[in-house]
């Protein structure tokens, strides 16, 4: 018996072919994403929504986050908050902005531009939050 090797386990042979497979497959998914520009899309909205951030920061003084939604190809919102209220600038004044920053940074007419403000958490009278006070809540 020397000199004869063990013979291979059927099982093992397949699964070297379904990873190479497999390989195969996500080298061609990730080149069909990079050609339809995908990828770019992705990438590059987020480099635009950073601008967008700093265009604002610079034309207000508070710097908000802003995102933003693609559907095939198609800007269809992007949504800019701000951290709170800013009593100091006109509502129209912020929309203004806000659309003139999307539609410079982003090169393309959004469908919808959001424009919100984060007012931080609720009030709850001091009996209310008393009594949820260590229940379990669903």
């Amino acid at each position: 018996m020397q000199g004869a090797s063990a013979p291979v386990p059927a099982y093992r042979s397949r699964t070297i072919g379904g990873m190479a497979r497999n390989l195969i497959a996500l080298a061609l998914l990730a080149g069909c994403a990079a050609g339809c520009g995908l990828v770019d899309a992705v990438f590059d909205g987020f480099k635009h929504a950073k601008a967008v951030e700093n265009d604002l920061f610079a034309m207000v003084g508070v710097k908000p986050a802003v995102g933003f939604n693609w559907h095939n190809g198609r800007l269809t919102s992007v949504t800019v908050t701000f951290p709170n209220l800013l009593q100091d600038k006109p509502l129209q004044e912020l929309a203004d902005a806000a659309r003139t920053a999307v539609g410079k940074e982003f090169k393309q007419r959004a469908d919808d531009v959001v424009l919100a403000f984060s007012l931080g958490p609720s009030e709850t009278p001091a009996t209310q939050a008393d009594q949820t006070q260590g229940k379990n809540l669903p």
